[in-house]
């Protein structure tokens, strides 16, 4: 195959499908609910419980939102009380093991980052040299 022709998606160009996907799997409840799935498949409650601080509004809005993705399937069992499942789809799981990656980076560099912040905050909070004098 000629690798010029193959199709790049170009997720630098403005209307990239591609950053929609990546909006998709980089949100804030997408990454928590991507890594939770990682472990196994969750029952809506307890995933509500594992991924701490999500709105049962929000949660529902992310499942949809990767189902419709093909990242997870839910599997709804006809029984009474109704059993409704969550998993990763092997395209989730390929999206959640890349994501986690990144999630485990900025759990370990969070000192470094922290520090970067507040580097920043005491630079920005100085004035400027020659701005004091001019008062």
């Amino acid at each position: 195959m000629n690798v010029s022709s193959i199709r790049f998606p170009g997720v630098n160009q403005p209307m990239c499908p591609s950053r929609l996907v990546l909006e998709h799997v980089t949100s804030r409840w997408g990454v928590l609910v991507l890594a939770a799935l990682l472990e196994r498949s969750y029952r809506f409650s307890e995933l509500r419980r594992t991924v701490g601080g999500v709105s049962e509004k929000m949660l529902a809005q992310t499942l949809q939102t990767l189902e419709r993705d093909g990242m997870v399937h839910r599997d709804a069992k006809p029984v009474i009380p109704p059993r409704v499942d969550y998993s990763l789809t092997p395209l989730g799981k390929e999206a959640a093991e890349q994501v986690w990656g990144l999630a485990r980076w900025a759990e370990r560099r969070l000192d470094v980052v922290e520090s970067a912040r507040e580097t920043y905050d005491e630079a920005r909070s100085r004035p400027a040299p020659g701005l004091a004098e001019q008062r």
